[in-house]
């Protein structure tokens, strides 16, 4: 995070109970935070918009914002890729993670529709981001699973 302008605006897309925005809050960031569900994010914390909207059956919730930084975890849903970099402001930085194909041997997510391909996420920015860093590896905490990760900026 100290890629992304000090105090500036990040969304924390699939924020789920709301690990990120809340640590995004607390390092002086501006947060939005969005779920199909949030239940499970119920009491966020000065500082975090939370807000219920269907990322994959509705429309954007945030059309015409811009965002200094985008962070993504444990999601996918591919229509969103050129959404989300095109909502990034110069400069902005783009934090993703999820699932990889290989993941089947560990569980779930194994179905191949939630799962990037080899360089899924690279192909997703190429020539419209700058990769910073770019991972495509099997970790073993908070458990076993294959991952992409990227952080990329926009120029």
């Amino acid at each position: 995070m100290p890629l992304v302008r000090p105090g500036g605006d990040v969304l924390d897309l699939a924020c789920g109970a709301g690990r990120h925005a809340i640590a995004l809050s607390r390092l002086g960031f501006e947060v939005s935070a969005v779920d199909r569900d949030t239940s499970l994010f119920a009491d966020p914390p000065a500082g975090v918009a939370l807000l219920q909207a269907d990322l994959e059956g509705g429309p954007w919730p945030y059309p015409g914002a811009r965002f200094d930084g985008i962070v993504v975890t444990n999601y996918l849903h591919r229509p969103l890729m050129p959404v989300l970099v095109d909502s990034l402001e110069p400069g902005g930085v783009l934090v993703y993670e999820t699932f990889a194909r290989g993941n089947e041997r560990f569980g779930k997510p194994s179905n191949p529709a939630f799962l990037l391909a080899p360089g899924e996420l690279l192909q997703a920015v190429g020539g419209r981001l700058r990769v910073l860093a770019y991972e495509d590896l099997v970790v073993d905490e908070p458990r076993p699973a294959a991952i992409q990760r990227i952080c990329a900026r926009r120029e």
